[in-house]
C-alpha cells in the first residue's frame, strides 16, 4: 500500500486551512481541483517542497453503471503540473 503524503494548499505564499492527503502530489491536485481551485500549489508536510498545478474541472455525463444516489452530471478534474519549487 502507497504511503498517505499531507499537502497543504497555499494561497498569496501562505498555508490556508486546506489539507488534501494522496499517495501523489498529482492525487491530491486533483483533489483540489475537484473542490474550484485553478492555480494550485501544494507544500507537502514535512519537507521543503511546493508542488505547482493547474486545475480545471468539468460537468461530465455520469458513467451508465452509477449507482441510484449518483447524480446524472458529476464533475471530473483535470491537473497539469507547471513545476515544483524549494523552499
Amino acid at each position: 500500500m502507497a504511503v498517505r503524503r499531507n499537502f497543504v494548499l497555499l494561497k498569496n505564499g501562505k498555508d490556508t486551512d486546506s489539507v488534501f492527503t494522496g499517495a501523489s502530489p498529482r492525487q491530491a491536485a486533483l483533489k483540489a481541483a475537484n473542490r474550484g481551485n485553478t492555480a494550485i500549489e501544494l507544500r507537502e508536510r514535512g519537507t521543503k517542497k511546493v508542488h505547482i498545478f493547474t486545475g480545471s474541472r468539468n460537468q461530465v455525463s455520469a458513467p451508465s453503471n452509477r449507482p441510484n444516489w449518483m447524480p446524472a452530471q458529476i464533475w471530473k478534474p483535470n491537473v497539469k503540473k507547471k513545476g515544483i519549487k524549494k523552499l
